[in-house]
């Protein structure tokens, strides 16, 4: 069922911009999430989002003296509304929750992805870059009861990260996921057309990057 409004993206005011020239893939393994396979990265959400706790990390101590216990860590909790849309053969969204817009994926190398009109059909995804938040955990769950739910590739802490160390979650099913501070993850991908994910997450919102075209020469590659 499309989702009634149009998402209007203004590209001049893109959190990113997106990084492109390289033709190199690394092919990512997909998984359906499960509360096993997911142990270390995060959680599986069933019911109740909006109770689910999120982790967040008190503010880092500078030199020896440490953060005073009852402070660092009182910034809570923010949430809202991402909203997912594919365009061609190009996946935007935009983050309610902290107010930030993305260029996030395509399904076909960017010099040849139509970046408007009606979405196109996709076998695969080619994702750019990812992040962690090192100040507090994050939550994804699908606002709508029918849809066919996400992907969201993940990687362990670490700044040695690498491409190869990434697996690709597919939560379906009116499930959702969690993931802990520090937990490094590339773009979620929505598996329908359009999509609104209600996302909490630490309110700081610090978010520590890695460019996969500009470290590694190349996208990561996730089937759909």
């Amino acid at each position: 069922m499309p989702i009634d409004k149009e998402l209007d993206i203004d590209l001049g005011e893109l959190a990113y911009v997106p990084s492109t020239g390289v033709t190199k893939v690394i092919e990512v393994p997909v998984v359906d999430a499960t509360p096993a396979n997911i142990k270390g990265y995060g959680h599986i959400v069933e019911t109740d989002p909006e109770k689910f706790p999120i982790e967040i990390v008190r503010w880092p101590a500078q030199g020896t003296r440490p953060v005073d216990a009852n402070s660092g860590d009182q910034g809570g909790v923010t949430e809202g509304i991402f909203e997912f849309w594919w365009k061609g053969d190009t996946l935007y969204a935009r983050n309610n929750a902290v107010g930030d817009s993305y260029l996030f994926a395509w399904s076909k190398l960017p010099e040849e992805a139509k970046t408007s009109g009606p979405a196109n059909p996709r076998d695969k995804v080619l994702i750019w870059r990812a992040n962690y938040h090192p100040d507090g955990g994050q939550l994804f769950f699908p606002t709508r009861p029918d849809s066919k739910g996400f992907l969201v590739p993940l990687a362990l802490p670490g700044d040695d990260v690498t491409p190869k160390k990434f697996v690709a979650y597919r939560c379906c099913m009116g499930k959702g996921i969690y993931i802990h501070p520090n937990i490094w993850h590339g773009a979620v991908v929505s598996l329908d057309d359009q999509s609104q994910i209600l996302d909490r997450q630490g309110r700081v919102h610090a978010r520590v990057s890695v460019n996969f075209v500009e470290e590694f020469g190349c996208y990561l590659s996730i089937a759909l």
